[in-house]
């Protein structure tokens, strides 16, 4: 009986070996040495080298002089402990009271939407994992205004960073132009900060 049993027994260490130790830690190392900082989580530091967020995940930004991400689901908003989406039903009126809810916040944020102005999908939709770093230039331009007359600035200073923040579709067509948050934002503070010192 052992003799049947001996071979099982050996592939599965073998293969748990394998499998379980030796490929990760041959991914990990191939991408720390290929790919460093998309290995350690894309993370953004300040000038002091501390960590103040990642390219990849949102953050809950609320004041008027900032660029907002999109609505969270995730959690109680933009918890990477909790990532998820609602699981709401596009006829469940749980969202669509969600939905509604955000649009008055976002016109009444925005005044450059006006009271019947389109509202980019995103800027009242929630992503699947409710993290998304990004937000379509429709939505960043939206916001522009608002952002210029909090800082004391031309809205046109501000649209030029969100533009110049702006990816572009991978090889000119693949995915589609998004505007990072956080770049935005890092990039409105450290303007105003050159202009103060």
């Amino acid at each position: 009986m052992f003799n049947l049993l001996r071979p099982a027994i050996v592939m599965t260490a073998l293969l748990t070996l394998l499998c379980g130790i030796a490929y990760p830690l041959a991914m990990t190392g191939v991408s720390h040495a290929a790919f460093p900082a998309q290995a350690e989580g894309s993370l953004v530091r300040d000038e002091q080298g501390q960590v103040v967020g990642s390219t990849l995940i949102a953050q809950a930004f609320a004041k008027p002089g900032y660029l907002h991400p999109r609505p969270s689901a995730a959690g109680t908003g933009y918890d990477p402990m909790n990532s998820g989406g609602s699981n709401l039903g596009p006829m469940d009126p749980k969202l669509w009271d969600r939905v509604k809810g955000d649009a008055a916040t976002y016109r009444k944020d925005n005044p450059a939407v006006g009271v019947t102005g389109a509202i980019p999908a995103d800027a009242v939709t929630a992503s699947g994992s409710g993290l998304d770093p990004d937000i379509s230039p429709a939505n960043a331009a939206l916001q522009a205004p608002r952002i210029a007359a909090a800082r004391g600035l031309p809205t046109s200073v501000v649209t030029d960073i969100i533009a110049a923040k702006t990816a572009r579709p991978w090889l000119g067509f693949v995915g589609q132009p998004a505007v990072n948050v956080l770049a935005v934002n890092r990039a409105l503070d450290a303007m105003q900060a050159k202009a103060h010192s």
